[in-house]
């Protein structure tokens, strides 16, 4: 197949401002590396889990009008949505940040973007104003010679009905003609600012985690091939990424036909929101990533693949992971269930402070172990470069512990057969 890897050409760094200290430039072999990076997320479609202070002030209330940023806005208004939400984007992701993942090993930024920001719709309650911060941070990218991809992450409708595609509930994305049109709009209008960058954002994904229990793979693949129309037209040297639609990877090697060139498949790997995967053992959660890693790895001889979301997350303790107001499988706060486990507790689980050192080598054997599986692929994206209180999830905060190591990974020793 004629695939091609993301090739960055790398942009000169200017001097760097008075708050961040140290070399003006990270150099990196950007033809030959693979896919090292973290996403951006919480910034431009919220999420109550990664910050939940924005969420807090209905914590307390038995049935929540607020619940993804859709409801947000809603119940808020235009102008305190608007007010809250540019303060947000102004302090979520700062230089210091982007100067300290390009410390970190980092080569590349996922950045998760919803539809709203790009095709307005006067009769939705979403806010506008996101794209001169992304803008910002793209320079900050090109002065610490990282990569970019820039994520379709909510479609009109919701492609999954995860309070992470912007509204929580249905899923209705592809029912209408709108909703297609409105989602390759946006796509165009990423592709006009790779246009504008066209040396530093490497790729655009056609849409974050469509559902294939929701949207007929067949849909899905038709949408696929017209994202790659419509971006091609306007940005030639960008690749596409596609989800996997939480189907087998094997499901589709004919994706990729020679036709679609300069094409990446997309999985995402958690431990934690099934309760098997959450019964696993701490060597049962490194088995699965070495067989994990395996799989990968045969995809990406068909079709380049790489993992775009993972973290070390073994429990699903971290508060409203799995949507707001709604507890744990784990402790079984979760809807209905049962713990997982006998006598689960969320109890410090999200906590480093209160890790034992026991706990602590696994985290760094599971992190270096998922490292090296999905670089038998093209690489990976850590999900998330930070959170407020959700310390499984947060690599700068992991990296400073020392659970992710600070030495190549190249360096460490295997862990997978």
């Amino acid at each position: 197949m004629l695939l091609k890897s993301l090739v960055v050409v790398a942009v000169s760094a200017v001097g760097i401002s008075s708050a961040v200290s140290g070399p003006t430039t990270v150099k990196r072999q950007q033809m030959h590396e693979p896919i090292r990076g973290v996403n951006l997320g919480g910034l431009f479609v919220l999420e109550p889990w990664i910050t939940p202070s924005l969420f807090e002030e209905w914590a307390q209330k038995p049935s929540s009008p607020v619940v993804d940023e859709w409801s947000y806005c809603q119940t808020l208004g235009n102008l305190e949505c608007s007010r809250r939400l540019q303060q947000h984007w102004e302090t979520w992701v700062q230089e210091a940040d982007i100067y300290t993942l390009a410390t970190m090993d980092i080569n590349t930024l996922r950045i998760p973007i919803g539809y709203w920001a790009l095709v307005p719709n006067a009769d939705e309650p979403y806010v506008q104003g996101q794209i001169i911060y992304l803008k910002r941070i793209l320079e900050w990218a090109a002065k610490y010679d990282l990569r970019v991809i820039l994520d379709l992450h909510g479609v009109p409708g919701s492609q999954n009905g995860f309070d992470n595609s912007g509204r929580r509930g249905d899923i209705s994305w592809t029912k209408g003609a709108y909703d297609i049109q409105v989602s390759l709009s946006a796509l165009e209008m990423l592709a006009q600012i790779v246009d504008e960058f066209p040396s530093l954002i490497a790729a655009i994904q056609a849409v974050n985690e469509p559902a294939n229990w929701g949207v007929p793979k067949s849909t899905i693949s038709e949408f696929y091939q017209l994202a790659h129309q419509r971006v091609k037209a306007l940005a030639p040297r960008a690749a596409l990424i596609f989800h996997d639609a939480f189907l087998p990877e094997s499901e589709w090697e004919p994706l990729v036909p020679n036709n679609l060139t300069d094409s990446f498949l997309d999985t995402h790997i958690y431990h934690v929101f099934s309760e098997d995967q959450l019964r696993l053992s701490d060597d049962g959660h490194i088995a699965q990533t070495c067989g994990d890693g395996d799989k990968i790895g045969r995809s990406n001889r068909r079709v380049r693949t790489m993992c775009g979301e993972f973290s070390l997350a073994t429990t699903d303790c971290a508060r409203w992971l799995n949507g707001f107001q709604r507890g744990a499988r784990w402790d079984g706060s979760y809807l209905t269930s049962k713990p997982v486990v006998t006598s689960g507790t969320c109890h410090g689980q999200e906590d480093i402070r209160a890790w034992s050192q026991e706990k602590r080598d696994f985290m760094r054997k599971f992190a270096i172990a998922q490292f090296q599986a999905y670089e038998k692929g093209s690489g990976w994206i850590f999900w998330n470069f930070k959170t407020e209180s959700a310390d499984a999830w947060n690599f700068m905060k992991l990296f400073r512990e020392g659970i992710i190591p600070n030495q190549p990974i190249g360096l460490q020793p295997a862990i997978c057969p």
